[in-house]
């Protein structure tokens, strides 16, 4: 018996019977598989056809607006061309005309004379005139000074208005005033804020111009 039933078995051919159940089932039945099948077919023809061509329109979607967002920038730039051209060549001026204020490395002497002229011409007695060892920076250098005078609150003025006055770049640090007991014409001391003396030290600073090789 039980060899009987598993030689059944074997000679069932499932396709053909299926195919027989179906073709004898009532129509709402195969209406109902039909329906199944074609919703199978379409849910594998959109998840291997559709589905990635969606997410490469979105690949191509975003390209799409970079695209746009640099072309939107590229023509701002393009239409503001002109202005851009004029904005470049009036730097260039203004960057020549402070190049011409660095001076040079012969310069530098004159420079020092300007400064101790200056110095004298304020009614200042000039203590020393030092300079120091030259700092590079990238494009220039820079020549820092070490100034010392005595004077006045007016004379000190009138001598930083000079240097300010210098066809060069000048640059003041490190201004330390202080009091000292000066002599009136009588002989004693003055201590008035017309005639008290003073001393100033600082750090008068110029820069050169380091020339490309």
């Amino acid at each position: 018996m039980a060899s009987n039933a598993i030689e059944d078995l074997k000679n069932i051919n499932f396709e053909e019977d299926i195919v027989k159940r179906i073709g004898t089932a009532p129509v709402l039945a195969r209406f109902f598989v039909i329906i199944l099948l074609a919703a199978v077919i379409i849910g594998l023809i959109w998840h291997f056809f559709i589905t990635p061509q969606f997410d490469e329109l979105k690949t191509v979607e975003r390209k799409e607006a970079t695209l746009r967002t640099t072309f939107d920038s590229e023509s701002a730039k393009a239409a503001n061309r002109g202005a851009y051209v004029e904005q470049l060549e009036e730097m260039k001026k203004t960057f020549n005309v402070m190049l011409r204020q660095l001076p040079n490395e012969t310069d530098i002497e004159s420079l020092l004379v300007d400064l101790s002229q200056t110095s004298v011409a304020s009614g200042l007695d000039v203590q020393y005139f030092k300079p120091e060892t030259e700092i590079p920076r990238e494009f220039y250098a820079e020549y820092p000074i070490k100034i010392s005078v005595t004077g006045q609150y007016h004379q000190f003025g009138q001598f930083v208005s000079g240097l300010a006055a210098l066809p060069r770049i000048v640059t003041l640090s490190g201004i330390d005033i202080k009091d000292l007991k000066a002599s009136g014409p009588s002989g004693s001391d003055d201590d008035t804020p017309v005639g008290k003396r003073l001393k100033m030290d600082l750090t008068a600073t110029t820069y050169r111009y380091l020339e490309e090789e």
